[in-house]
């Protein structure tokens, strides 16, 4: 869910987010696919001991800040289907996070001999980690999140088969080619659904949701062709125009009648629509916060797409995976679901900042 669904640039938090590169976060803007390493060569620090060192480099390699940006895809799936969250949500969550982790391991592997060239650093092409180490690790992530799937019902695993299946395509075959993009969205898109079918048992309620989340992920996507190259203002013009449809489509409120009086209503009545709700209160606030989060950076990327501004428009976009997940939870009417997803930007800020992982790239 570059890496997916749905992963990116900066961190959670104002500063970045794991940026949406062009793989599959759950996933990774996005979404279960890969996102390279950091942006550039650790901080010297102080002597650590070999082990943390290790661990260090497994973190990296795994772009931890990033998963932060994975569970509100379920946790907006499940709110979808009107149905409070339950420990089978909780096995798709988990699922969705092994998922997200295998594409971030196998990201790296499939781009292993172009890291050697342009980004040395990075735990592969440094020796810190050994490539077959990356491999396996992707593999038995796989088996654990559709194992997790499978424990969530029938529904789930057939919607986290392909999910897997979408990661591992856009990691070794798909992520280069004009299909890069759109196998990404299809891999966040297809992490909300793993929600819906998990708690629900079914996934036709959340395709509205689905769609919308595929959508920026697939302009974040676009966008972060350019992180290393720069040069073109169509991705982050068209990005831009994407994520103004989308705040639109997101905080349109659906006025619905009574239920007594749906038979008798006819084209033409008269009279005034009903105020706004909390939710949809909270559904238009938290779209705002969306729409300020990714189109400042999208903007400054059209007007001088060099790669570093680039860059920071692909972690706006991946910033703005969260408000963008909360309030589509909020728009199903779950708003203590879309508070809780919303929490998660200042909880992976947080981290990020602990952890000394604020840079995190998904090409």
């Amino acid at each position: 869910m570059s890496r997916a669904a749905a992963a990116a640039r900066d961190t959670a938090g104002p500063s970045g987010a794991p940026a949406a590169s062009s793989r599959p976060p759950a996933g990774a803007a996005g979404v279960p696919g890969a996102a390279s390493g950091t942006a550039g060569p650790p901080p010297a620090t102080a002597e650590v001991s070999p082990r943390a060192a290790r661990l260090g480099a497994w973190a990296e390699l795994l772009r931890l800040p990033a998963l932060f940006t994975v569970p509100g895809d379920a946790l907006a799936g499940a709110a979808a289907t009107g149905a409070r969250p339950g420990p089978r949500t909780l096995l798709a969550i988990g699922s969705s996070l092994c998922l997200y982790e295998a594409g971030m391991a196998l990201n790296d592997w499939a781009d292993r001999a172009e890291d050697a060239a342009e980004r040395p650093h990075r735990p592969l092409p440094s020796g810190r980690i050994r490539p077959a180490a990356a491999l396996t690790a992707a593999g038995v992530l796989t088996g654990a999140g559709l194992a997790l799937a499978a424990g969530a019902g029938r529904p789930a695993l057939a919607v986290a088969a392909p999910l897997a299946a979408t990661v591992w395509a856009y990691d070794l075959a798909l992520k280069h080619t004009p299909a890069g993009p759109a196998a990404m969205a299809a891999a966040r898109g297809l992490d909300l659904l793993l929600g819906a079918a998990a708690t629900g048992g079914g996934t036709r309620a959340a395709l509205p949701s689905a769609a919308l989340l595929g959508s920026h992920t697939l302009a974040v996507t676009a966008v972060s062709r350019g992180e290393t190259t720069g040069g073109s203002v169509r991705a982050p013009l068209a990005a831009l125009a994407t994520t103004a449809a989308l705040t639109g489509l997101v905080a349109r409120r659906r006025t619905r009648l009574p239920a007594g009086r749906r038979a008798a209503a006819a084209p033409g009545l008269s009279g005034s629509p009903p105020a706004p709700t909390a939710t949809e209160a909270l559904t238009a606030a938290l779209g705002a916060v969306y729409a300020a989060t990714a189109a400042r950076p999208y903007f400054h990327a059209a007007l001088n797409p060099s790669p570093p501004l680039t860059q920071r428009a692909v972690g706006g976009g991946i910033r703005a995976t969260v408000p963008l997940q909360a309030a589509l939870a909020a728009r199903s009417g779950a708003a203590a679901t879309s508070l809780l997803v919303a929490a998660l930007a200042p909880a992976g800020r947080l981290f990020a900042r602990r952890s000394a992982m604020r840079k995190v790239s998904i090409t």
